[in-house]
C-alpha cells in the first residue's frame, strides 16, 4: 500500500483486497445499529447525568445536528468508496482517491467507526494501545485492527490536510 499526495487528492495506491474490504466497511462500522454502548460514545452528553436540565437541551438541540452530520459524512465515504466495487479483477490492488474537499468527511466517518468498533468490543485502553497484537484470530481481533488501521488513514488524512495548509499562498502580484 502506498500513500500519496497530489495537487486535489490524497491517493491509496497498491491498495490490497483485504485492506480495501475493510475501506468498504467503514459506512458499516459507523452505525452504532443499537448498541447502547456505542450510541452514548457517539453522542456523550456534556455534563455528568446531575445536570438533566442540560442533558435534556443537548439531547434535544445538539444530538439531531451530530446526527445529521455524521450520516452527511458516511453517505460522503460512501459514495467515494464506489471506486473500489470494480468486477473487472476482483482480487486485483487498486487505488483509492480521495479528494481533498472530501477529507473531513472521511476523518469524521473514521472517527465514527472507530468508536463503534472500539464500545462494540468492549476494548480496554491497554487493547487500543498495543499495536504488535496479532494475530487476528477472532472477529474481536479483527474489530482491533480495524480501529487501529482507521486511525492510520485518520493520521495520512490529517498529515495531508497540514501540508496543503503549510503551503504559501500564491498570489498574482
Amino acid at each position: 500500500m502506498e500513500i500519496r499526495h497530489t495537487a486535489d487528492a490524497l491517493e491509496i495506491a497498491e491498495l490490497d483486497p483485504f485492506l480495501a474490504e475493510l475501506l468498504r466497511q467503514i459506512p458499516e462500522s459507523a452505525q452504532p445499529d443499537g448498541s447502547v454502548d456505542a450510541e452514548k460514545r457517539l453522542f456523550s452528553q456534556p455534563t455528568d447525568s446531575a445536570n438533566r436540565d442540560l442533558c435534556a437541551e443537548w439531547k434535544l438541540y445538539v444530538e439531531p445536528e451530530l446526527r445529521r452530520i455524521f450520516q452527511t459524512a458516511t453517505e460522503t465515504v460512501t459514495s467515494d468508496l464506489e471506486q473500489l466495487n470494480s468486477n473487472a479483477k476482483p482480487f486485483a490492488n487498486c487505488t483509492l482517491r480521495i479528494p481533498t474537499k472530501h477529507a473531513e468527511a472521511w476523518l469524521s466517518a473514521l472517527n465514527q467507526a472507530r468508536l463503534v468498533i472500539a464500545a462494540r468490543y468492549a476494548f480496554t485502553d491497554g487493547e487500543l494501545c498495543d499495536h504488535y497484537r496479532s494475530p487476528i484470530g477472532s472477529r474481536r481481533d479483527l474489530g482491533l485492527f480495524q480501529v487501529n488501521f482507521y486511525g492510520f488513514l485518520q493520521e495520512f488524512i490529517l498529515q495531508h490536510l497540514l501540508d496543503d495548509s503549510s503551503e504559501p499562498a500564491v498570489t498574482g502580484e
